[in-house]
């Protein structure tokens, strides 16, 4: 689906909406900084008890559906699978099938971040292969000179423009926890080497793989990928390519739970984090049943985290502009401290520059907000979609702003 632009057109949209990459990778440097997860450090924007609010709704409810979608992806993928062994897939089967992938995913989580870093290398090695078998058969039905029937110009074309670059941008803004990860490293890690190793190591995959489906769209029905994609692939690489899709979907959801179970620790649920990370993914499988075997939840969960992109770009801008304020200077022990002698504990436990910055980023991205759910007032007005630069501007602005120096510079 190329939404009316041409290829080179969505290419460029591509290129560009992947950059906000570049502040997943500034906000990892505070990781070593603090040497505690984004979780803990965002009490520095929020307040120790804002904070508490902020988790819940931004990063914990936002990563528990993020599990389901993933795993329900994996799941389609692994029911067609199954269907090609000459096994009928009813309820039992599917139920099965999703519990089967949701245990592989949380035994990785479960063992945390060294699972991850031994696990990760050769999966990505396999992923890496597969993916390039497949963009050799994709690039034999490119159509390299592919316009729409009808080419957009003037205003609907910045709409598609606008549109294309939020959504694009939407899966950097989702990883506003990349601390949770550069914090193993050693304090004195270079932060430039941090922040660019992280952006590239994100960047250029995220572009590869977006490019592919748009390459592949020229010719091919993306309105389904998988099944899009499987009419180009020969039968002996279709079931290969079906284990891709599932282990990619395990490998991302396995971050995402480890880090959903860090979120639900920082919200003072008195769990150990291999509990916490089990039970955010009990509610992840039933969440992923309910929408497979019941209705179709999917598409409640996939409007409702359109709508969430409106608090993910002000929470990162926030973040990365506390980053900047602070020159990176974050003390670790006080971080953890969430008593009201906290130096993070500001008013009654709520920093007010935190909460009204979001408040009023998340306010002016959904004015400009342009989405299958909703569109903002300003949004309709301009006939594009505006969430993203409003989000980002207001909030990181208003922040820069209103935190005191001598608070932010501990």
């Amino acid at each position: 689906m190329l939404s009316g632009l041409t290829l080179w057109q969505a290419l460029a949209v591509i290129a560009v909406g992947n950059l906000l990459w570049a502040l997943v990778g500034l906000v990892a440097v505070s990781g070593p900084a603090a040497g505690t997860p984004s979780e803990v450090i965002t009490r520095a924007m929020y307040g120790v008890r804002g904070n508490k609010v902020y988790i819940a709704v931004v990063a914990w409810f936002a990563s528990v559906c993020y599990l389901a979608i993933n795993w329900a992806a994996a799941s389609v993928a692994a029911f067609s699978l199954v269907e090609r062994l000459g096994i009928e897939t009813g309820p039992v089967v599917k139920t099965a099938v999703i519990t089967a992938i949701a245990v592989a995913t949380l035994a990785i989580s479960v063992y945390g971040h060294s699972a991850i870093i031994r696990l990760y290398v050769p999966f990505t090695l396999v992923l890496t292969a597969v993916f390039l078998v497949l963009s050799g058969f994709v690039a034999g039905h490119v159509d390299w000179g592919y316009r729409p029937a009808e080419p957009l110009h003037g205003p609907a074309l910045w709409a598609a423009v606008s549109g294309g670059l939020a959504l694009v941008a939407s899966t950097p803004l989702s990883y506003s926890n990349s601390a949770d990860f550069s914090r193993y490293l050693p304090r004195g890690t270079s932060p430039a080497a941090i922040a660019g190793w992280t952006t590239l190591g994100a960047y250029l995959p995220s572009v590869l793989f977006t490019a592919l489906g748009a390459l592949a769209a020229t010719t091919l029905d993306m309105t389904d990928p998988q099944r899009g994609l499987e009419g180009v692939l020969p039968s002996w690489f279709q079931p290969v390519f079906i284990l891709a899709v599932i282990l990619g979907s395990i490998c991302n959801n396995a971050m995402t739970a480890y880090s959903s179970g860090l979120a639900l620790q920082v919200m003072g649920v008195r769990l150990l984090r291999a509990q916490s990370v089990v039970l955010d993914g009990v509610i992840g499988v039933a969440l992923t049943l309910y929408a497979l075997l019941v209705s179709n939840f999917l598409d409640s969960v996939s409007g409702m985290l359109e709508l969430m992109v409106a608090l993910m770009g002000p929470s990162i801008a926030i973040y990365a502009a506390d980053i900047l304020l602070r020159r990176n200077r974050y003390d670790g022990t006080a971080l953890v401290d969430a008593t009201r002698t906290s130096p993070f504990w500001y008013t009654g436990g709520v920093h007010r520059a935190g909460v009204a910055a979001l408040v009023a980023g998340a306010v002016a991205a959904v004015l400009c907000l342009d989405t299958l759910a909703y569109t903002g007032p300003v949004a309709r007005a301009a006939g594009m979609d505006l969430s993203l630069p409003a989000g980002l501007i207001t909030a990181a602005a208003l922040y820069l702003a209103m935190a005191r120096p001598d608070r932010t510079a501990r």
